[in-house]
């Protein structure tokens, strides 16, 4: 959302109701979701305390780009099934080298996201 130049969501309307219109995190809550990058774990919850995992970070980022079809098809992971809902967008973080992996063969979607890998997959995904 700061990224994209946090801009103000087009509706007011909140369908969660674990985030409060007080929240810091409001105008990117509801920004995000008209954008289609989240719905949310569920139709009326955010779940803004959660962490979020490795395939969760990268399935944002890659729909907030429009969600590209991967160029390769090469899967050098062998925790990234084809049926997962961020298996395109892991080829496709990289194809475009925004991760490499956590070594090993492995991307550890389930995983959680830490900050400074969550900077970092911003950082390269900005500067592609």
């Amino acid at each position: 959302w700061r990224a994209a130049g946090k801009p103000a969501p087009e509706s007011a309307g909140n369908p969660f109701t674990d985030v409060s219109e007080s929240a810091y995190y409001y105008e990117a809550v509801l920004w995000a979701v008209e954008k289609g990058i989240t719905a949310g774990m569920s139709p009326n919850s955010f779940s803004p305390n959660s962490p979020c995992t490795r395939g969760q970070v990268v399935t944002f980022l890659h729909r907030s780009a429009g969600s590209p079809e991967p160029t390769d098809g090469a899967n050098s992971f062998s925790d990234v099934r084809s049926n997962a809902f961020y298996y395109d967008a892991v080829l496709w973080a990289v194809e475009n080298g925004i991760t490499t992996g956590t070594g090993a063969g492995r991307f550890s979607p389930s995983s959680t996201c830490t900050r400074a890998q969550v900077v970092t997959f911003l950082y390269r995904s900005n500067n592609k």
